[in-house]
């Protein structure tokens, strides 16, 4: 006979989940009431709210999408791509592929820059490309990569999108709370996120927002919008605001208590604080990683400090010292994706993961772990480099 199912204790420091907060667990738990009912409509009033902090913006259209980040990404594309658009999709790592792959899909055609796996995407092949072309109908770029863990600079991206006239769609799934992220100051049209990397609630809810441009766009299309579930113009008249809702569709209403609560948590942090915590803890991180002689996958200047991506040392089964962490410390780090599958860790500092309990934990494990599969190291090293790092912080 099947019985209930009762998960093992992780420690969640890889490329997401993170660790749920317990406040966030417990707000899951409290009693579910209809997604129509006025108490809930209330809440969600304030999720918008929240969102529009944690994004820094006003958009009225900023709202969960009731399903993971990748639907997030489709509810951009699918609203702002007709057929026969150019639209300028930058790659350089796994998730850009995923833009293109939409694009594609709702009948546009997908213009590529191409840049190496852990570098920036390239404003100058971007900008190029640009003068190529005077009917590009959008720019769709990864804001934090979590493939490579590298950063490009959205800000700069956006402002050349903003020069040749066309909108900008942005993946902020891994950014969201853990670096700076500027929606109506640098201009993005539309942004989509994830619940389960910097925010610390579950995964399967999608954070978007749509500049008024982008609302404008949508209301001109010549076509009509593909997908009903993600036609903005529909959801509106669920998440619209005010107490007179349309039904849509059954909201998640137990996962959006989390999400609720995660942002409150964040509101009482403090948006910039967030960001300054997960560099500090990088910091440390890195000390004490470089010290065990692991190398990052991308350049200082443009690192993720929420997602470290390091080599492999050579000789070393990387899928085997993931195995041992999880089994002996019941810690969870991620493996490389595409080009860099197999040959890279990353190691996430997200959210509720990104203490300085985490780091310490990570260090000491990996510290063990190399040195029982014969890597030589110094003992104990690793661990006080880290430690020094994060006391200086404090």
């Amino acid at each position: 006979m099947i019985t209930s199912f009762h998960p093992p204790q992780r420690t969640l420091m890889g490329p997401g989940p993170s660790d749920v907060h317990p406040r966030v667990l417990s707000a899951m738990a409290r009693p579910t009431i209809g997604h129509l009912d006025p108490a809930f409509i209330g809440m969600m009033d304030e999720i918008k709210q929240l969102l529009q902090y944690a994004l820094r913006t006003e958009n009225p259209l900023t709202m969960p999408v009731s399903a993971p980040g990748s639907a997030g990404m489709e509810a951009c594309f699918v609203n702002l791509v007709e057929p026969g658009d150019k639209v300028i999709v930058c790659q350089n790592g796994v998730f850009g592929g995923r833009m293109k792959e939409n694009v594609e899909r709702f009948g546009g055609e997908a213009l590529m820059v191409q840049d190496a796996w852990g570098t920036p995407v390239s404003v100058d092949k971007v900008r190029e490309l640009m003068q190529q072309h005077d009917d590009i109908k959008a720019l769709a770029f990864v804001h934090a990569e979590t493939s490579t863990g590298v950063c490009s600079d959205a800000q700069a991206l956006c402002r050349l999108a903003r020069d040749y006239g066309c909108l900008t769609i942005v993946d902020a799934v891994t950014s969201l709370a853990g670096v700076e992220l500027e929606v109506d100051q640098w201009g993005i049209d539309a942004l989509y996120s994830g619940t389960q990397k910097c925010l610390s609630a579950p995964p399967g809810i999608s954070p978007v927002t749509f500049s008024e441009a982008a609302l404008e766009k949508v209301s001109k299309r010549e076509s009509r919008i593909p997908s009903w579930f993600l036609d903005k113009k529909l959801v509106m008249g669920y998440w619209g605001g005010g107490q007179k809702r349309a039904y849509h569709h059954t909201a998640p209403v137990n996962a959006l208590y989390g999400l609720h609560e995660s942002l409150v948590m964040l509101q009482e942090e403090g948006i910039e604080n967030a960001w300054q915590r997960h560099a500090m803890h990088h910091e440390a991180l890195k000390a004490g990683l470089e010290t065990l002689g692991l190398k990052f996958t991308v350049a200082a200047d443009a690192r993720l400090p929420q997602l470290n991506s390091v080599q492999v040392p050579e000789g070393v089964d990387e899928a085997k010292v993931r195995s041992l962490l999880l089994q002996n410390y019941s810690l969870e780090i991620g493996a490389g994706l595409g080009d860099l599958a197999g040959k890279v860790w990353r190691i996430g500092l997200m959210g509720s993961s990104c203490t300085r309990r985490h780091v310490m934990l990570c260090i000491d494990a990996l510290e063990n772990t190399l040195g029982e599969m014969g890597v030589e190291l110094p003992s104990g090293a690793a661990a006080a480099a880290a430690a020094t790092y994060a006391a200086q912080e404090q």
